[in-house]
């Protein structure tokens, strides 16, 4: 695994031990010679993790896009910043450049970002692991609604395999390192669901 792409905030959100997890995570690569790619901030979260990892020795790619060069106030720094015109441009390049993916604790766009990340990963358009890190209980509730959905039946086994989740990010790797993507199976799964349902109301 050569490079993994980390989602976070630009906020360094209400807790000291999410900036904390942020540095560990990015001297955690640097020391395992796994290259950053992030969303190329120098504030909150993102400035970070970036700075971490670069003080490590660690490779670091940022990308943003040009509206946000001022507003999350880029890490001009970098040896390796890329501005991009749209959103859809930087997720595509991230994904592009990641051989993995991690979501720090963060809001919307983080959520947004990894849910993404996700979802391509089900319907079989990559087959690169993705994981929460988990800091502090932060993604508990997130982890539980998905368990819930899978319970519901809008969310297959395999699609809930995908989601890995710890607390420490040398285990996540290493569950990283051992992931084993499942088959892409959404649509049989869905018709199967169906079918199920339609035999059920057929014998009410």
């Amino acid at each position: 695994m050569k490079h993994i792409c980390v989602f976070c905030g630009s906020s360094p959100g209400a807790r000291p031990e999410y900036v904390r997890a942020a540095q560990a995570l990015g001297r955690t690569l640097a020391a395992k010679k796994i290259g950053l790619v992030y969303g190329g901030a120098k504030v909150g979260m993102m400035g970070a993790l970036a700075s971490a990892s670069v003080e490590a020795g660690g490779e670091v790619t940022g990308v943003m896009p040009r509206s946000l060069v001022a507003k999350e106030v880029a890490f001009t720094g970098l040896r390796d910043l890329r501005i991009v015109e749209t959103m859809h441009e930087r997720k595509a390049l991230m994904a592009e450049l990641s051989d993995g993916f991690i979501a720090l604790p963060g809001g919307l766009g983080t959520i947004e970002e990894f849910f993404e990340i996700m979802t391509w990963a089900q319907l079989g358009m990559h087959k690169k692991p993705c994981g929460l890190l988990n800091i502090g209980g932060y993604y508990d509730a997130l982890a539980g609604f998905i368990d819930h959905a899978t319970e519901e039946q809008f969310i297959s086994p395999s699609g809930r395999s995908l989601m890995l989740v710890d607390d420490s990010p040398e285990r996540l790797l290493r569950k990283f390192e051992l992931y084993e993507a499942p088959s892409s199976d959404k649509a049989s799964w869905a018709l199967r669901m169906s079918c199920k349902l339609s035999d059920a109301g057929s014998r009410t």
